[in-house]
């Protein structure tokens, strides 16, 4: 199976806390995130921390209790569709085999605005950077292993075992890869090792993996405050310039100067929730939007030709991105706690296992649905996305909420 381009959508895990039992908090992973009460950071530097009265005021926002970020988790699964909308209708390759013909023939209008829908994985960097950043603060770093670990792989194993086993069907005209590199898929470094990936969108995983190393080495490990999440983003952000200017393919490795600001946009945003309105939160969120976007320009955008598939024009991708840091500010700032209808905790939560089947197992799905069985593109299209969705929710339920609190619980007792 050949590997996607790197604009090509991929999502993520983020935490989970809430009322209906999921995995610990921590990809873009499954459910609402639950924002802790504030409380004061381990070495407070009197220069960059905040007031006493507007840490009394961040508190006060959450009324002393946790407040569960519900409104996230509905972003979370609009990103995941706006990612299935583009791998279903706005692109071409196998799906037009799925489809007998162009997605731009089954859908002559909608087709244009379904391209827009990679840019989901941006929005889903967005929300990484903010969950991460909440779920690692006051964490030590075993505990933050474990998390991340027991979030990613149960769902992503099972996701692996279920594509391989149906490209092997003979009546099913994808070809699977082979079981030496299906064996390594499992790893999650299929992407750095040259092997051949079971899921397109995995290479979201191996960036997702990378911020998780860098935000668990420089500041899980030495213990979160808000001077070293600020230093790291400043860092973090000076370094993806120099490894962009550099051309050294190892520091574009590490650093991911491609992907870097958004999730160092989403860590200012969560200052923004935990410690209130501040100059340099506003400074991080608003240099790594001006970078975000310039990237998913150069990726997305290309002047208008009609033997492309689609055009994107460069105002609706700014667009698209900015609606992606506002929403996660919005949330953030409290502005959106109105949508805290406890069904949006089952739409994140089934986010992630969606994320991971929907694009492989949607083909196969939308052959059976538009070919064999005859049924409408546009009927096609919404039967396949409850399907998966369908597929995300027996995931959810006896994958990962069986082996997620297992598999931490191992890790966490572990000993080193």
């Amino acid at each position: 199976m050949s590997a996607p381009p790197a604009s090509d959508a991929g999502p993520i895990p983020a935490p989970d806390a809430g009322p209906i039992p999921a995995p610990d908090a921590g990809p873009i992973s499954n459910a609402a995130a639950t924002a802790p009460t504030p409380t004061p950071p381990r070495t407070p530097d009197k220069a960059l921390e905040p007031s006493a009265g507007r840490t009394a005021k961040a508190a006060a926002r959450g009324g002393g209790h946790p407040v569960r970020l519900r409104a996230l988790d509905g972003l979370r699964l609009l990103a995941a569709l706006m990612v299935a909308a583009y791998h279903y209708g706005g692109r071409d390759g196998e799906i037009t085999q799925a489809w007998g013909s162009s997605p731009r023939t089954q859908f002559p209008t909608l087709s244009s605005y379904f391209a827009y829908g990679c840019l989901g994985v941006q929005i889903f960097f967005v929300i990484s950077g903010f969950v991460i950043c909440m779920s690692g603060w006051g964490r030590p770093l075993r505990s933050f292993f474990a998390s991340r670990v027991s979030r990613l792989y149960p769902a992503y194993w099972v996701a692996i075992i279920l594509v391989t086993g149906v490209f092997a069907l003979p009546w099913v005209a994808y070809k699977a890869v082979s079981p030496s590199d299906a064996l390594v898929n499992l790893t999650m470094l299929q992407q750095p090792l040259g092997v051949d990936r079971v899921l397109g969108v995995c290479w979201t995983l191996w960036a997702e993996l990378r911020f998780y190393a860098l935000f668990a080495l420089f500041v899980v490990l030495p213990g979160a405050t808000r001077h070293r999440v600020v230093l790291f983003c400043a860092v973090w952000t000076l370094g993806s310039a120099f490894a962009e200017a550099s051309n050294l393919p190892l520091l574009d490795v590490v650093l991911m100067p491609e992907y870097s600001s958004y999730f160092i946009g989403g860590m200012g945003i969560y200052l923004l929730h935990r410690f209130g309105h501040d100059a340099l939160a506003w400074g991080i969120i608003g240099i790594s939007f001006l970078i975000g976007q310039h990237y998913a320009i150069r990726e997305l955008w290309h002047p208008a030709n009609v033997d492309a598939f689609s055009y994107r024009s460069a105002t609706g991708i700014i667009a698209v991105v900015a609606f992606g840091y506002a929403a996660v500010t919005l949330i953030a700032l409290g502005k959106l706690n109105w949508a805290n209808w406890r069904w949006l905790t089952v739409a994140g939560a089934l986010t992630y296992p969606f994320y991971l089947v929907h694009e492989h197992l949607g083909w196969v799905a939308v052959w059976a649905f538009h070919q064999k069985l005859g049924i409408p593109s546009y009927g096609t299209f919404a039967l396949t996305v409850l399907v998966m969705l369908g597929l995300a929710w027996v995931l959810y339920r006896y994958v990962e909420q069986r082996l997620t609190p297992m598999i931490k619980r191992s890790l966490t007792t572990v000993r080193l």
